[in-house]
């Protein structure tokens, strides 16, 4: 008689009836370490001495963790227009803030000047549009109405910036309404290479800077920064970075990073540094490394970045500007108010401008006439890559990881050596952490089946979470050899009768499923796609890492088992889940056979495309792999273990080409070979990948 199942392992457990932030609450643990000891070494701070030595350190890591800028070429810049209003014109600027790689905006300069002004750079939030949205408008145009000369220009992914056509964004699956989708398409290639998206987001409000002081109507000492959201970030990063920099105003940003893992989470790919708070780094420190110059922190009480954090981050600060003498100089502007301006924060901000950059007036706001879209559209087509063509960032990003790819290429040259450093690497950077060898577990019930029996199994992961996992066992008396079954889509996806599990259990396997952390029972909808892999980024990790600590805890709990025959454990895994096995048996040499279905081929090839279908979650991806290793390294290691690779992908999530193939894999056949292996090391292409097939292929 059939049975009801219900194959929820963490169901009706209070402990474990918040399984879906099981995974963000493990990662903001692991980053409040970090916070806590950063704040243990600020409480010690009290005089002006202290702070510049905290100055000089915070420059010295944020340089490591954002740098190295590229070094500085010809701007070129043109003028392509000029549009004349009442009491202002308007310039359409294009300058080039690395060769090739071009930067549009807006100058807008008060007319009847006599004499160098001040001069505002208007840096962007997250809005297609840009600069020539209203909300954006309001504030620009008054500062250009009470003086100062304002320039406001396109962030990457906005406005005339946009890298990725129509066409190219439907192939790549990103958001085309988004622009933080495009924003962290190119922020996980980024990553790969060991870089932050934010390099380029502050290089080219640099280059912005460096275009202001050409102009003889701007005074070189009285340049200020401000900008809303995205541009609040902008805002942070450059006065941190800039030391031309005299006053600076960022909005709906600042909060400290504590509130913000306790809140929302990380946001999208430029606002997170390559290891940042791993590397000591909170909001504070960009203000701290500015004072004692003159910043304003523009707020609102209901903003989703929390109010709570915006005030203690400014409490903290006003310790640094006391020390040097200037608590004046750092100020806080709030406003009850969702995530956005408001009258009286923007005017704040002129007042705030109109003081510390010399040019007093009126600090009421102005009604002002919204400009068209036509009026503020620097090139031809509304587009620059349409226009006068050019790199983009993902161009910028193959020029660094080339020589990256070539230096592995010739690392492999000595194999034994090449794979030592591989290995030791990849396990620092994925942020892999040993597990005990003894395992913890709930044991949660079983269902009897025709031949086997489906055991539900809690067991104890990393940190506080659990892993919940089904093993299901031959009724026939063992011992058995053993699978670890991995599937992205969760446990479940194959575990009803007929399934893949199943399939496996009447080859003769002892099967272990598990939903490792953030997969299945574990799972939550992200904000941001990017969000949990970027929290990971911050403190050093990554959640392949964390994965293949999962993994190695699975088998673990088959090394525990009497039923499972001795050195018989295999492995499979399926798409996005394939660099976690990758690294776990890579790590350990547990496995006797590692199958990969569907795997990605390498991350060099998803980093040489412009365009790519893994996920934009960044769960497949480990920072700065290619600063050391590649996935092929990987499979060397696995050597001399059965390692199947069944319809590898190339970026596109296309079966690989056999040139490809060939390229790709060259290395680990050959370390298969020189193991007297290279039977073992097998690519099937447009291979079956049911159990019955798999099963077959092992024990030949």
């Amino acid at each position: 008689m059939a049975q009801d199942e219900n194959l929820n392992v963490l169901d009706r457990w209070i402990e474990w009836s918040n399984a879906e932030n099981m995974l963000p609450l493990f990662l903001n643990d692991q980053a409040y370490q970090y916070l806590d000891i950063r704040e243990s070494r600020i409480v010690g701070l009290q005089t002006r001495a202290d702070w510049l030595k905290r100055q000089a350190r915070v420059k010295e890591v944020l340089m490591q963790i954002v740098g190295p800028f590229p070094e500085k070429t010809p701007l070129n810049p043109r003028v392509t227009g000029i549009v004349q209003k009442q009491g202002y014109r308007i310039e359409k600027i294009l300058f080039e803030s690395m060769p090739d790689y071009h930067v549009s905006g807006c100058l807008f300069i008060p007319d009847s000047i006599d004499s160098p002004r001040p001069a505002i750079l208007n840096v962007i939030g997250h809005s297609l549009e840009s600069f020539r949205r209203d909300i954006y408008q309001i504030p620009l145009l008054n500062l250009v109405k009470k003086g100062f000369v304002v320039f406001a220009m396109d962030p990457m992914g906005q406005g005339e910036r946009i890298q990725y056509t129509d066409e190219e964004k439907k192939q790549g699956g990103i958001n085309p309404s988004s622009s933080t989708r495009e924003h962290s398409y190119v922020t996980n290639q980024l990553f790969l290479t060991g870089a932050s998206s934010a390099r380029y987001w502050i290089w080219d409000g640099m280059r912005a800077i460096d275009y202001l002081l050409t102009r003889p109507k701007v005074d070189a000492d009285r340049i200020g920064v401000t900008g809303l959201s995205g541009g609040g970030t902008q805002t942070a990063y450059l006065a941190a970075f800039d030391d031309r920099i005299k006053a600076a105003s960022p909005a709906g940003y600042i909060c400290g990073f504590r509130r913000l893992l306790q809140s929302i989470g990380p946001q999208d790919g430029e606002q997170n540094f390559y290891h940042g708070i791993a590397s000591g780094i909170d909001h504070a420190d960009l203000i701290e490394v500015f004072a004692p110059k003159p910043y304003l922190i523009a707020a609102t009480t209901r903003d989703f970045f929390s109010i709570q954090g915006a005030r203690e981050t400014y409490r903290e600060v006003q310790h640094a500007y006391r020390a040097f003498g200037k608590p004046d100089n750092l100020q806080i502007t709030e406003d009850d108010y969702g995530h956005g301006y408001t009258q009286k924060n923007r005017e704040a901000t002129y007042a705030f401008f109109q003081k510390h950059l010399d040019l007093p007036g009126n600090v009421t706001e102005e009604n002002v006439d919204i400009l068209s879209p036509e009026e503020l559209t620097v090139t031809a087509t509304g587009q620059i890559l349409t226009s006068i063509g050019g790199k983009t960032l993902f161009d910028i990003n193959r020029q660094i990881a080339e020589p990256l790819i070539m230096k592995l290429v010739a690392s492999r040259t000595s194999p034994d050596t090449h794979l030592a450093h591989a290995r030791e690497r990849a396990t620092e950077l994925s942020g892999y952490a040993v597990p005990e060898k003894q395992v913890e577990t709930v044991f949660r019930g079983q269902y009897q089946r025709d031949e086997y029996v489906v055991q539900m199994v809690a067991l104890h992961g990393e940190g506080d979470y659990v892993i919940p996992l089904l093993l299901m066992v031959p009724d026939k008396k063992g011992p058995h050899p053993a699978m670890l079954y991995l599937d992205p889509r969760g446990k479940e996806a194959e575990a009803m009768p007929g399934g893949e599990l199943e399939k496996w259990v009447k080859e003769g396997f002892i099967v272990v499923a598990p939903d490792l952390i953030g997969i299945g029972e574990t799972a939550k909808e992200q904000t941001y796609p990017g969000q949990y892999g970027y929290n990971a980024v911050l403190i050093g990790q990554s959640i392949v890492g964390i994965h293949a600590g999962d993994i190695q805890r699975g088998v673990n709990l088959l090394k525990n088992r009497s039923d499972v025959l001795n050195g018989q454990i295999h492995a499979l895994a399926h798409g996005e889940l394939c660099p976690a096995l990758l690294h776990a048996a890579a790590f350990e040499n547990d496995f006797q056979s590692v199958t990969l279905v569907d795997p990605l081929i390498s991350y060099s090839e998803l980093v040489s495309h412009k365009l790519y279908q893994s996920s934009q979650s960044f769960n497949w991806g480990v920072a700065g792999a290619l600063t050391a290793y590649d996935l092929p390294d990987l499979m060397a290691l696995v050597a001399p273990a059965k390692l199947s690779l069944i319809n590898a992908r190339d970026a596109m999530n296309q079966q690989a080409l056999t040139e490809l193939l060939s390229r790709e894999l060259d290395f680990p056949r050959g370390v298969y070979a020189a193991k007297n292996a290279a039977s073992d090391f097998k690519v099937v292409i447009a291979g079956k990948t049911d159990a019955e097939t798999i099963a077959n292929m092992l024990k030949n």
